[in-house]
Parts: C-alpha cells; sequence; structure tokens
C-alpha cells in the first residue's frame, strides 16, 4: 500500500458544559482537561477536552475515538456546537451511525463481506445489507482506546492506542493502530492515523463527523453550499458497491466543481446514482495533486456565515448527506435527528478497493507504515 497521510486540522471556538476531574494549563492558554465518560464492558470511558487560549474546544471520547462535541463562533460570535451525536455514553454504544467516530479496519463498504489476500479468502461480517460496513459489528467505532497526553508551549495533543487482533472482525494480522488529535494555539486541530501491522492486511481510516454548520438538529443542510475537487465519482450499483468505473460529473447532479447548494439536485431521480443512494452517499475521485495535501472540499452555511475547508492527502471523499436519518434518533438536547440534518465528507481510499483492482490499494504489509493526515478549517464568512 502507498503510504498516504491523513492530517486534520479544525479551525474553530468551543465551548462545554463539562466538570474536568483533571486539567493541565500552558503559559500560552492552551490546556487538556479529562473527565469519566461512563462505563463500558472494557472499563470506564474518559472524555478529553482540548482548549486554547481563544476558547477553541473540542471533546473526543476513549470509547470509539468520538468527536463528542465541536462548538464553534458564527459570524456574530454566537456559540453552537456542531456536529451531530448524543448526551449519554450509552447512547454511543446502543445502535447509531456513526455520529463522530473513528472508523476501522476499513472505512466504507466492502462487497458481500469478502475479500482476497494472496490467495486467502477473508469474510467480514454482513451488516449492511448484502456486504459489510466501516470495519464490521463491532469495528473500532465500539472500542476503548487507552490514552495518554502530550503538551508543549505551542499545543496539547491526545494519543490514543489500541491493538487489533488478528481476525478480529475477520480482518487478518495484528494491527498496532495510533491516532492523535492535536489542537496548537493557531486553532488547528490535527488528526493523525498511524498503523503497523505483523502480516499483509487492508485499512482504510477515516472519521465520521456528521456536521450541520447551523448547529447540531437546527434543522437540514440542504441550504449549505459546497464545492468539491473532483471530476468523477467511482459509479455504485443498487447496492451502494462500486462497479469499477468512474463517471465524469460534469453538468451532472454531483457536478461540485463549482460552489452551489446541497439541496440543488439532491432529488434528481431521473439520475440512476442519486436514486441508488437516496440522494448524495458516493465516493469523489479527487483530482490528481502536486502536493502532498491539497483541498478537497469548502462548504459554506449562509445564516450562519460559517465556514469549513478540507483538505487532504487520500484519494477519495465520500460525500453523505444523512438520507438514512429518520428521526428515530434523540439527539443532544431532546432533538431528533431528521432526514438530512447533517453531512458527512469522509476522507479515504474508495469503497470495496480491495476487490477492484484499479482502484487505489489499501494493502499494508509487514514493515511498511501506515500513515494519514486530513485537515478541516472552520471559519466564519
Amino acid at each position: 500500500m502507498k503510504v498516504s497521510t491523513i492530517l486534520a486540522v479544525l479551525i474553530f471556538t468551543t465551548m462545554s458544559c463539562q466538570t474536568p476531574q483533571h486539567t493541565s494549563d500552558l503559559p500560552s492558554g492552551l490546556t487538556i482537561s479529562s473527565a469519566l465518560h461512563g462505563p463500558t464492558p472494557d472499563g470506564d470511558a474518559m472524555l478529553y477536552t482540548l482548549a486554547n487560549q481563544h476558547g477553541t474546544r473540542i471533546l473526543i471520547s476513549t470509547y470509539g475515538g468520538i468527536i463528542t462535541q465541536l462548538w464553534t463562533s458564527d459570524r456574530m460570535g454566537k456559540m453552537a456546537d456542531i456536529v451531530l451525536g448524543f448526551d449519554s455514553l450509552k447512547s454511543y454504544q446502543d445502535k447509531h451511525p456513526y455520529f463522530g467516530a473513528l472508523i476501522g479496519r476499513y472505512a466504507n463498504r466492502i462487497a458481500k463481506g469478502s475479500f482476497n489476500l494472496d490467495e486467502a479468502t477473508y469474510q467480514l461480517p454482513i451488516n449492511n445489507g448484502q456486504n459489510a460496513l466501516h470495519g464490521g459489528r463491532s469495528g473500532f467505532d465500539k472500542k476503548l482506546w487507552k490514552a495518554e497526553t502530550r503538551q508543549s508551549n505551542d499545543q496539547v495533543s491526545l494519543i490514543l492506542r489500541r491493538r487489533s487482533s488478528h481476525l478480529e472482525e475477520g480482518y487478518p494480522g495484528n494491527l498496532d493502530v495510533v491516532a492523535t488529535y492535536t489542537l496548537d494555539s493557531d486553532n488547528q486541530l490535527t488528526i493523525t492515523y498511524e498503523a503497523v501491522t505483523d502480516q499483509p492486511t487492508i485499512i482504510n481510516l477515516t472519521n465520521h463527523c456528521y456536521y450541520n454548520l447551523k448547529g447540531a438538529g437546527q434543522g437540514d443542510i440542504l441550504d449549505h453550499e459546497v464545492s468539491i475537487a473532483a471530476d468523477s465519482i467511482t459509479e455504485i450499483d443498487d447496492s451502494l458497491i462500486p462497479t469499477g468505473r468512474y463517471l465524469p460529473i460534469e453538468g451532472t447532479a454531483f457536478d461540485f466543481m463549482e460552489s452551489r447548494r446541497i439541496g440543488e439536485s439532491i432529488d434528481d431521480t431521473t439520475n440512476n446514482q442519486v436514486r441508488f443512494g437516496g440522494g448524495y452517499d458516493h465516493n469523489f475521485v479527487l483530482r490528481e495533486r502536486e502536493d502532498s495535501l491539497a483541498l478537497a472540499a469548502t462548504v459554506y452555511e449562509p445564516t450562519s456565515g460559517r465556514t469549513l475547508q478540507v483538505l487532504t492527502t487520500e484519494p477519495g471523499l465520500q460525500f453523505y448527506c444523512g438520507n438514512f436519518l429518520d428521526g428515530s434518533l434523540v439527539g443532544k438536547g431532546g432533538l431528533r435527528y431528521q432526514k438530512r440534518f447533517g453531512f458527512c465528507l469522509e476522507t479515504q481510499h474508495f469503497p470495496d478497493s480491495p476487490n477492484q483492482p484499479n482502484f487505489p490499494s489499501t494493502r499494508l504489509d509487514p514493515g511498511d507504515a501506515y500513515a494519514s493526515t486530513t485537515v478541516y478549517r472552520f471559519g466564519v464568512r
């Protein structure tokens, strides 16, 4: 597998009602604090808050590496939590659509949960129709991670580690994974993923935040304006599995080469791809880039003025618009999350890559290192 990096940068201002059990302060005003999030079968989960002198805060649980809150300012200075999620750990432990989670071992879908590697066939749990999705029934989003902290004068970091054992959820090899969340004094949150294995395996990691730049639960995201640096998508069939073909998107419902409203063509049922996905739930093939890190997408919400930029070294961006939310989930503050109340921009390798030889490889061999870096930049306009 070609070693890539996901560097994730989030620029925002946040606040929280959590009472920290431990706080470490630096002269720069950066802090990292921890509080009990709740019990799990594997031990107590902790909730860490990374903050800086500008009031920027992000809350991350050691259960599933979940970003539970992300507060940012609008153009008038009003704060809002802009990621969907729950008020309690128990709700994250129940079935939910991966709100805020660290996804692995394999983000996205694998056809019929099966793939071949070095003449061996591996069968994964089927948890999405006839396919495997986001690492299985008990993927990285359902695991308790070991935590440590690191700090310097200009940044604070939460480091999450765990070993995914050989054949956990059907995947070969003992995989040692490190996910690091770093906040600095310039309002940047960097998330890096690293992994090594003791035998050939596949890997594809991402974060699965659902964003609503108006605020979590504050209506749908159809008026958000989006541009994506892609000329094509990977075509899918009616089970949302890639056919192996790249589809040009210019002039279609998927043409986000110039900024436009999400809702403009999301229900264009004359387009088979829109019908298959129930809207947007597709992998955009990002343009070839000279630099290792380049702009992948930009989002603007006109009411609040909030903006989001996504930069990545990954070849793909899964753009999903909450098509399967149906009001059955009660989120933060007792608000129900209806259809299209959030959007995801999941930087990753392509769905079903192990079964698609013309897609970028997701193979990881002993002696090689997986590293992935994605950048989310939050601001106002």
